[in-house]
């Protein structure tokens, strides 16, 4: 009996691998197995992740095996038919906050999580196609619609404001598709179309704003000019004052030391004044003395060597120098040398 089972049971495990199907996932691929009879485990989605790039075996018909591409996604929608998800216009629809028309180019860009695939195949959808058509399409044509809507007409020249508001739905769907498995990477926007004749109106005034942008830039070219020349101006008018200055200093340099050097030889001319002054103090105070009188006939004599002395007789009842004129004097000698020089001549 034990050698019938054992030939029993190596029967029924040779039956059951001849039986079994191969079943692989991708290189960007995981996998999910669903048991729709079990004897052992239990029955349902097996909460379990088939990693990428395997190949596993399965009992055909009693169980199912589904696989979730987890790369990146692009979901393009855009109004040209020869671009983008669908072969038809698809881009965005709606008004702005100031009532135009307004129609947008959006690319959500999303992968799935790898380790919610299971939780996705239990209650979101079986493959990466209706998980893209029925989840992420309808959330991505709803809220960024609203989001981008919040903008001003004009707000959409201003690639901040769409970069702003882009982010914002990225936010906002990642907080809505997080809890089904889905990842939202980005949200980017590309062309934007205004209704025909606001377009060509706005297109109107970008030009008058550029001719009046082109007037500031030409008045700050011009003030710009007049503030370089101001600075030229400054620039002459503080190299004058620089060279009126140095001239200034170069004169007070130059007074200064004549004044110093005129100082200097006053003193000198006071000292040698002062010595001199001393000296003949000196003399003085020696002339004073015993022998001063005799040092002074001495320098009389010397003054008078050389020199012609006329006498005068002094008698009484003669010349007296004490009262007599000097004019009458030099009269009457002229007169006697002219009556001498005559007898002297009619000898």
């Amino acid at each position: 009996m034990k050698r019938l089972l054992n030939w029993i049971v190596i029967s029924i495990s040779l039956f059951g691998l001849q039986a079994c199907v191969f079943y692989t996932t991708g290189p960007n691929e995981v996998g999910v197995r669903t048991r729709k009879l079990a004897f052992v485990a239990e029955k349902g989605v097996e909460q379990r992740v088939y990693p990428a790039g395997s190949t596993f075996f399965f009992l055909p018909f009693i169980n199912d095996f589904h696989t979730y591409n987890t790369r990146e996604q692009n979901l393009e929608m855009t109004f040209a038919p020869d671009s983008g998800d669908r072969k038809s216009r698809d881009d965005l629809l709606f008004k702005t906050v100031d009532g135009n028309d307004i129609s947008l180019d959006v690319i959500i860009v999303y992968q799935i999580d790898p380790q919610k695939a299971p939780d996705i195949l239990s209650y979101v959808a079986p493959n990466n196609q209706v998980l893209q058509e029925k989840i992420v399409r309808t959330i991505a044509r709803s809220k960024p619609r609203d989001i981008f809507g919040e903008l001003k007409t004009e707000e959409f020249y201003l690639s901040q404001k769409r970069d702003a508001q882009a982010e914002r739905a990225q936010r906002v769907m990642q907080e809505m598709l997080a809890p089904m498995g889905v990842i939202v990477k980005n949200v980017l926007t590309k062309d934007y179309r205004f209704n025909p004749e606001y377009q060509k109106a706005i297109e109107g005034r970008k030009v008058a704003d550029q001719r009046v942008e082109k007037n500031k830039a030409a008045r700050r070219a011009t003030e710009e000019e007049y503030k370089r020349r101001l600075e030229d101006a400054k620039g002459e008018v503080n190299k004058m004052v620089a060279d009126v200055d140095g001239e200034y200093a170069k004169a007070k340099i130059e007074a200064d030391a004549y004044f110093a050097r005129q100082s200097l030889l006053a003193e000198a001319i006071k000292v040698e004044a002062v010595a001199e002054a001393r000296g003949i103090q000196e003399t003085n105070n020696a002339m004073a003395l015993t022998g001063g009188e005799a040092a002074i006939k001495l320098k009389i004599a010397e003054a008078l060597r050389g020199k012609r002395i006329v006498l005068l007789p002094i008698s009484e009842g003669g010349m007296n120098l004490k009262t007599t004129d000097v004019n009458d004097l030099v009269k009457t000698l002229g007169i006697r040398s002219m009556a001498e020089k005559k007898s002297a001549e009619k000898e």
